[in-house]
Parts: C-alpha cells; sequence; structure tokens
C-alpha cells in the first residue's frame, strides 16, 4: 500500500451506470485514494459512499474505514482544497460546467464522452485546459485499445492506399416520446440533474441511464446515437485519418435528397458513412484504394489482404500513442503533466462531429463547416446550435 502522500486524491461525480467501472478500477489503485462522491440523487451517492469505505475497509488493518464524503452539489467536491482531480460521469449537459470548474480551481480532470453539448463548449474547455494546464482525459477509451490503434497505424502508415471511404456503425434510438408527468422521487434534485435545461416534467424514462436509451434518446442532454457510439467510433476514425486537430468539412443527413446514410466528408473527399453495427462483421471499416481494415473492440481485427494484420512495421511506417489502459493514461499524465491519449482538444474535435451530426440531422439540411474558424458557412439558424441558451441560475460555463 502506497503512503498516503503519493497518492492522488480525487473525487468521483455522477455515480450512475458509467461510473460503477471507474469507481472499482480508481478504489482498486494504490496510487489513488478517492475522498468524495457526488450525484443528485441521494441513494445513488450513499450506495457510493458505502461501496468506497467498504472496498478500502477490506485492506485496512483495522477493517474500517470512514474516509469518503458524499455530496449532492459538485461545487462541494471542486472546492475541496485536498482533492487533486475529478473524474466525471454525468449526463452529456454537465460535462462542460463541472470540468471548466474543476480546472480552473487546479484539479485535473476526466470526462466521459463526449467531452460537451456544444460545439462553443469544447473550443471554451480545450482554451482552459491549455491555459491552467491541466490534464484532461475524454472517456473514449477505445484509442488505449490495441485493435483500434493498429487499425490506425495501418490506414496511417498506407497499407490499403488512401482511405476514400470509412464506415462506423452506431445503431439507432427509439423515437423521442412526450412523456407523463409523475412525482419526483424523494432525495433526488431533478432541479440540479436538469441544470442548464430546459424545464421539463419529471419521469423516470428522462433521467435514468441505460444502454438502450434513458436520457440519451433526448436531444436536451446530447447528441443521441451520434454522442452515444458516434463519438466513440468517429474518434477512431479522426485518429487514423490524422485529423485530430482538423475535421470535417460537410454533414449530409440521411434521407436528404435519397441519401442512404447519414455522411461526412472531409476536404480531401473521404466520406464517412454512418452504418448499422456489425453489417460487415465489425464495429469500423475502412476502405482504401488497395484494401480494407475493419476493427471492433474485443480486439478484433480484420484486413484485406487478410496478411496485412500481422505484417511488422517497418522503420517508416506510423506508429501512435500506446498506453496501458485509458484511466492508467490519464493517472500518469497527471505524474509527468504530458498531453493524454484523448486530451481536451481531440476530445472537442470529435465532439464537434458528433454536434455537426445531430444538427444537419435536425435541420433536415446539409451543414457545410469550416474547421479552421470553427464556423456553420452559410447558413445562420443552423448556426444557432454552435451553443445553446442556459436555463437559470444554472448560466455559468
Amino acid at each position: 500500500e502506497s503512503a498516503a502522500s503519493n497518492r492522488g486524491a480525487m473525487g468521483l461525480i455522477g455515480m450512475g451506470l458509467m461510473m460503477g467501472g471507474h469507481r472499482g478500477g480508481m478504489c482498486g489503485r494504490p496510487d489513488v485514494q478517492v475522498l468524495a462522491v457526488c450525484d443528485v440523487d441521494r441513494n445513488r451517492r450513499d450506495k457510493a459512499k458505502e461501496a468506497v469505505d467498504r472496498d478500502y475497509a477490506n485492506r485496512a488493518p483495522s477493517g474500517t474505514y470512514k474516509g469518503c464524503d458524499a455530496y449532492n452539489e459538485f461545487e462541494r467536491v471542486i472546492e475541496r482544497v485536498d482533492i487533486d482531480a475529478v473524474l466525471i460521469a454525468t449526463p452529456d449537459h454537465w460535462h462542460a460546467p463541472i470540468s471548466l470548474a474543476a480546472m480552473r480551481s487546479g484539479k485535473d480532470v476526466y470526462v466521459q464522452k463526449p467531452m460537451t453539448l456544444t460545439i462553443r463548449e469544447g473550443r471554451i474547455m480545450s482554451d482552459t485546459a491549455r491555459q491552467y494546464g491541466a490534464i484532461l482525459q475524454v472517456g473514449s477509451q477505445q484509442r488505449s485499445e490495441r485493435a483500434f490503434r493498429r487499425a490506425c497505424e495501418i490506414v496511417r502508415s498506407g497499407w490499403i492506399g488512401r482511405v476514400h471511404t470509412a464506415y462506423a456503425g452506431l445503431g439507432e434510438f427509439p423515437p423521442i416520446q412526450t412523456l407523463p408527468e409523475q412525482p419526483v422521487p424523494e432525495g433526488f434534485d431533478y432541479d440540479r440533474w436538469l441544470g442548464p435545461t430546459p424545464w421539463y416534467p419529471y419521469n423516470e424514462e428522462r433521467v435514468k441511464g441505460n444502454y438502450g436509451g434513458g436520457w440519451r434518446c433526448f436531444w436536451d442532454y446530447g447528441a443521441r446515437k451520434n454522442g452515444d457510439w458516434g463519438a466513440h467510433h468517429f474518434d477512431i476514425i479522426q485518429w487514423a485519418l490524422g485529423m485530430d486537430d482538423a475535421g470535417p468539412v460537410e454533414f449530409i443527413p440521411k434521407g436528404y435528397e435519397g441519401n442512404e446514410y447519414q455522411t461526412h466528408i472531409y476536404a480531401d473527399s473521404t466520406k464517412v458513412l454512418r452504418d448499422h453495427p456489425d453489417r460487415f462483421g465489425h464495429m469500423i471499416r475502412f476502405i482504401g484504394e488497395k484494401g480494407e481494415v475493419r476493427v471492433s473492440r474485443g480486439d478484433k481485427l480484420d484486413t484485406i489482404p487478410v496478411e496485412l494484420k500481422d505484417r511488422v512495421p517497418g522503420p517508416s511506417d506510423v506508429r501512435l500513442y500506446e498506453t496501458r489502459g485509458h484511466e492508467d493514461n490519464w493517472l500518469q499524465c497527471i505524474r509527468t503533466r504530458q498531453p493524454t491519449i484523448c486530451h481536451a482538444e481531440i476530445g472537442h474535435r470529435t465532439a464537434t462531429i458528433c454536434h455537426l451530426s445531430a444538427i444537419a440531422e435536425r435541420t433536415g439540411r446539409p451543414i457545410r463547416w469550416d474547421p479552421l474558424q470553427e464556423q456553420i458557412v452559410g447558413d445562420p439558424a443552423a448556426a444557432r446550435w454552435l451553443d445553446r441558451p442556459r436555463r437559470a441560475p444554472y448560466v455559468q460555463l
């Protein structure tokens, strides 16, 4: 067991579905001490506090531990000078306000994907990380998986020639429903859960998180499937195309003038098509002039020609950032103050693709994008969606 002085003190914010794995991972590390948990659901945060205390008690000589505090307001975590870093796994609409407050208070940040709710938030977050020297990791953890890195190296090294088309399997959410009002459960701070987003009557389906939808189904809290799986797969495609500091120039919604797939296009004419998962047996498919690369989670990688998969890289081939794990990379970078594998600018550029795809879908027309100026070209109505109004009193970024 490391001495307490060698452990990074951490707060966990948003104790829902995604935080389960994070909490266990952080509590199991000898170089981390979880001092606080935060959630707007009293039952959830109390259970999380009990779980953290139990994890540490099981390893303490005394067999007891009561060192984790539980809060309703994230500000109580941020204001603690004894906490060095925060891990944020709230719904998307809270990512930027909490991350910005943390970085401005001198804390490092791990924030779930997509990094933001709006494009404007992403630019502010990336600039703030740079200004304060914050170590920020976005939870697009496929960058830390071997098969995805290897796929990107094959593409970047030119083994399949120039890539002209990529497919990303995102799946679909059910249509958005109008939900009847239900009573707010005791101990649930619904006003704070809504935060800066518009007020709607409470319904359990609106606030719950699950892999089949929940809050992710609603435009108010994200970009639906584009912000869900798109934040993972578009991120890998950006990496493979060497576009981490730029992005596509056009976004075309599905159904526009008979367009079969939602599409975004880069300046060199490379097209990315949103398809069904596993239609080709993989989550992501790159098609080049001389072959293909197909890649999925679970360390699945296939190539055409098949021998490319096992080919040994030569001295002139591209080798990309390699980690021992996504959370581990963040913690190592906190110590070294080196950039993470998915730092704020990368997270912003990927989230921008998610948001612009959603804007094109909602407006029903193509969106032209200038990735250098970060402006929608020639469509003032669509450009209003670069940011969103914020509900009082949660207006501060």
